[in-house]
This record gives structure tokens, sequence and C-alpha cells, in this order.
């Protein structure tokens, strides 16, 4: 199962940011169409692929692990098909809703749900081994994709991983869930009586919690920014006075530093719980946006990577293990798929956000150091949440 848990995450890579970033320039020029097209394209279908996942994420505490976790590589695959015949804006778009859609969102959701249900004692280790297939992806799937772009253009790489995914993942996933066990389906409400009463906590008794409202800023902070950083790195080469090659070298380090935090960060959870974890790990973040906004220097870029890899890499599980902790398994599938849509919302309006301040001429100090701001109250927020109150949902149950 923690082979399955990270192959699953490892495979949504494919549909991450970080990935698809180097086909932007080959997919404007092929289509004939600008940057601010191509952009608003797929912020449009990154949200629209949001609200997807509210239902579809929903679906795993109701469905087989092997039926769901195959549906799910499906959709992976249809979509690389569909990008690589992509000749006009509509193919795009359906392309880029279905990559993020099942690639950034419910591979990744499918790994890391298995993992905070099957594991309990040990639920932070398997969470940070299967996030360990992000940072690996992040070191190693750039390399590929910028060689194969040169060799076979980018259309075609598109169709040789929808090809391997149907060739390698889907035997892959049918054998590490031979012996998984099915999703529970409740019974009935005519047939249990007590079906209302035993119904474990889910979507609605979350959304009622008042400690989740306070937790939310710190929570969106890191994928709202992270995305915002990474989609504008351009920008913040030419305010910080780098180069682009040596960014691209110090990505080396925020890989590196996120496959080890995650790992030190899973164990820190199983030993001291995620509860009281909580507030700690947009600190990173925090004094990334410093360093952005007020550092100058060539060394800052690794200074900064090594910050974002910190933060990426100690929020998945510490998050991830929160929700378990709190509100139990059970309905853990539609918890997370609600707070992963909420996610992907925010990973959707960064770009525009950024850019429209970019687009007015302002400085990295005066767009960096409002952000930190916002995540020096998100920190502040999240140790007034569930730190302060850390006891389990009374409707918990798994």
């Amino acid at each position: 199962m923690l082979g399955f848990g990270f192959i699953a995450v490892f495979w949504g890579n494919f549909g991450q940011s970080f990935f698809i970033a180097w086909f932007g320039a080959d997919i404007q020029q092929s289509l004939g169409i600008s940057a601010s097209v191509y952009g608003s394209t797929y912020s449009l279908a990154t949200l629209l692929s949001a609200f997807g996942v509210i239902w579809l994420g929903g679906l795993i505490d109701r469905i087989a692990l092997r039926t769901y976790a195959l549906t799910v590589a499906a959709g992976l695959c249809l979509a690389c098909v569909l990008l690589s015949l992509a000749d006009a804006i509509p193919v795009l778009f359906i392309g880029l809703f279905l990559l993020r859609l099942f690639g950034q969102s419910l591979l990744p959701h499918t790994g890391v749900t298995t993992m905070a249900r099957r594991f309990d004692v040990s639920r932070g280790k398997a969470i940070s081994v299967a996030m360990s297939g992000v940072p690996s992806g992040e070191i190693v799937l750039p390399i590929v994709a910028v060689a194969m772009m040169a060799a076979v253009g980018w259309q075609n790489t598109f169709l040789l991983i929808g090809i391997t995914t149907a060739a390698v993942l889907f035997p892959m996933f049918w054998f590490l869930t031979s012996n998984s066990v099915h999703a529970p389906v409740e019974k009935p409400a005519a047939l249990n009586p007590d079906a209302i009463a035993l119904k474990s906590a889910g979507r609605r008794v979350v959304l009622s919690d008042y400690r989740y409202w306070l937790a939310m800023p710190g929570l969106l902070a890191n994928p709202f920014l992270i995305t915002g950083i990474f989609i504008h790195q351009n920008y913040i080469v030419a305010a910080k006075d780098w180069t682009v090659s040596w960014l691209a070298t110090c990505f080396v380090v925020y890989g590196v530093v996120h496959w080890l935090s995650s790992l030190l960060f899973g164990a820190l959870v199983d030993r001291y719980k995620s509860v009281r974890l909580l507030p700690y790990y947009l600190i990173p973040m925090f004094l990334a946006l410093l360093v952005l906004a007020y550092v100058p220097g060539w060394w800052t870029a690794m200074l900064l990577m090594a910050l974002l890899g910190l933060s990426s890499g100690s929020g998945p599980p510490i998050t991830s293990s929160l929700w378990a902790e709190i509100y139990g398994t059970r309905n853990l599938g539609s918890i997370r798929s609600m707070n992963m849509a909420i996610m992907v919302g925010a990973t959707a309006i960064s770009p525009v956000l950024f850019g429209y301040f970019i687009d007015q001429g302002i400085s990295a100090g005066a767009l960096f150091g409002p952000f930190a701001l916002f995540a020096a109250i998100g920190i502040v927020s999240m140790s007034f949440s569930y730190p302060l109150r850390p006891q389990r949902h009374p409707h918990a149950s798994d």
C-alpha cells in the first residue's frame, strides 16, 4: 500500500503546475495564442477542476479502491490523449481541465487518502512516503519533459505519457490494490434506524466547526503563494537580478529539501500529532516571502528554494493527518476532496492576482511584503484554531 500511495502521487505530477509550465511556450506557439489567452485558459480549467473534485473526490468513500484508482488513471490517460490532439483552444481547455482534475487533484488525493485511512499509528510516516512522489517528480520530470519535447514535440510527449499510463500505471494499480479493502458503505436509513446518530463527521460538520475557519487562512497560504511564485518566476528573476539558469539549478535544492522535510515531518506527526505542529509549518513560507521582498544577493535564490521546499514538504503530512485525527477516517475522502477543491481554487486565483500587480509595475518589496503579512496572519490564526482546542470532534468515527 505504501508503493501504491507513492506511485499515485508521483503520477499526479503530470498535472502539476511545475510540469505543465515547461510546455507553455510551445503550446502558445503551436496554437498561435498569446500568453494572456493561454494563462486565462489554464486558470479557468484549474478553477473548474476544483468543482469537479468536490464530487469526484468524495466517491473514494463509497467505491472500492481498485475501481476508483483505475478510473482516475483512465481520466489522466484521456487528458493526455486530448492534449496530444489539441489544435484549438476548446480542445486545449478540455485537455487541461482533465489533466488538472485527474493529475493535480484526484491521483494525489487517492494516494494520500488511502495512506491516512489504512495507517493509524504510523499515519504521518505513511503520508510522507506517499508525498515523496512530489519532490521525486520535481527532480526528475522537468528533465524528461525537456528531452522529450526536443525529440518528439509537445503533443507527442503527451501522447507518450498517455500510452505509458495505460501500459504501466493500470497494471501497477491492479496489482498493488489486490488486497485492498472496499470503501465503507453506510446502510440506508430505512434499514438502519440509528444511521443519522451514527453518521460520522462529514463536510457539514467540518464547515460548522469554528476551528476550521480559523485555520483556513493558513491552510490556503501555501498553495496560493507557491503557485503564484512559480508561475511568475521570470518576474522574480528580473526583480532579484538572478539568471534563469541559476534559479533552475536551485530547483534541485527545492526538490531535495521538499523530500527530506516530508519524511521528517511525517515522523514528527506520529510522535507529536499534527494538531501541535500545525502553527509551525507556515513559518518557512513567511521567511521565504521576506527574502523575496527585502533580501538582495544571488545566494538568496538557494535560500528561497530551501525555505519553499521546507514549507511544501512539511504541509501535507500535517494537514492530511489533521483531518483524520479530528474528524475520523469514515468520510475522510469527502473531507479531503472539499479542502482540495478550495486549495485548487486558490492555485487558480494566485497567477491572475500576481500577474495583475506585476503588470502595474509593482516592486518585489511592495508585492511580497504584504503577502508576508498574510502568511503571518495565517500563522496566528492557525494557532488559535485546532492547537488551542485539540480535542477530537464528538461526531468523528473510523
